[in-house]
């Protein structure tokens, strides 16, 4: 396996030890005679800024090079997942209308019309985006591959609103979970999905019922995202910002992987860790594929169920590492 450079330690170890390496979203100016003096045989370069000298060197040794794309609204090569305030840049929860000028929606503005069609593109525009999808991929596996609690994955409906007793039971079960050390991982968008994100963040915090209560009242402000995306997100933006900084942070770590396929159900801003592809069906399949301490389902609709038949078929032939994943119907005797 080639080694993975994508900051200033990584480089510096290289440099002192020339071995086949991906370069990754990095500034190579300062380096590249350097670089070039050394042995770059299979050596690949995924985004990177590099001199003339350095790209001669590398065309040299038939290096796998794919430049920058600065076009384009997102990082093909990002080296790292997104967190709510990397989506939501530009978001003011006192300016409705902010939420337009959010890199998330300037990605899906690329991706999608008004109608949620995805748009047509050419090659290296799809070419783009299965590199950046495949790049999260790398970065949802060395980010969990860091922690060591087995990851249960919490399903359900978008369209559950935030004032229903269901939405307060799932975060508040997600929330023991992650007491319990597991992390807790949702397919990142509003409903059940927000309310487990929410459970597990507040877990990491001194008084996590009263925080969790205190931000469940605020929620329900614009209790149904598809009435007004902008307030919905607004209100939970805020919310989130007014439970404050956790006192035990890696407790409350929690995990989103929603899609912009599904780009009009914004990601909401409780996952500390935001996975989000191009690809759903490369997303559906990560999720469950990851969900190795189990995979409860609350109540959902046809994605749900989907889901439901998916993670079997994943268990009858036990595809990741030859486990069985267990699965639990919420509400179901």
């Amino acid at each position: 396996m080639k080694a993975e450079i994508s900051n200033a330690s990584q480089l510096k170890d290289w440099l002192d030890d020339p071995r086949p390496a991906v370069f990754q979203a990095m500034n190579l100016l300062d380096v590249s005679s350097d670089m070039a003096e050394r042995n770059l045989k299979d050596c690949a370069f995924l985004g990177c800024v590099v001199s003339p000298t350095l790209a001669a060197a590398a065309a040299v040794a038939n290096c796998l090079v794919l430049p920058p794309a600065p076009d384009v609204p997102f990082d093909p090569y990002i080296a790292s997942l997104y967190t709510p305030d990397k989506l939501y840049d530009k978001l003011d929860p006192t300016v409705p209308g902010s939420y337009n000028n959010c890199l998330d929606k300037r990605i899906y503005d690329s991706y999608a019309d008004a109608k949620q069609n995805v748009l047509e593109v050419s090659c290296d525009l799809m070419l783009l985006r299965r590199m950046h999808d495949a790049s999260i991929t790398e970065s949802l596996d060395d980010w969990i591959a860091s922690r060591k609690p087995r990851t249960v994955a919490i399903m359900g409906g978008h369209d559950l609103n935030r004032d229903d007793p269901k939405f307060a039971n799932a975060a508040r079960l997600a929330m023991r979970l992650a007491q319990q050390g597991f992390l807790v991982a949702t397919g990142g968008g509003p409903g059940a999905m927000e309310a487990a994100n929410l459970g597990a963040y507040a877990a990491g915090f001194a008084a996590p019922e009263r925080v969790l209560d205190a931000a469940l009242a605020k929620l329900a402000e614009a209790p149904k995202f598809s009435v007004d995306i902008g307030k919905w997100l607004r209100v939970g933006y805020a919310a989130w910002k007014e439970m404050g900084v956790p006192e035990f942070p890696e407790m409350g770590e929690n995990l989103g992987i929603p899609t912009w396929f599904y780009g009009h159900e914004p990601a909401n801003v409780f996952a500390t860790r935001i996975a989000k592809y191009f690809e759903n069906s490369v997303r559906e399949e990560g999720l469950l594929a990851i969900a190795q301490g189990g995979i409860v389902f609350t109540e959902g609709n046809a994605g749900t169920v989907q889901e439901i038949f998916q993670d079997a078929c994943q268990n009858y032939y036990r595809t990741y590492d030859k486990y069985k994943s267990p699965m639990v119907l919420l509400d179901r005797a």
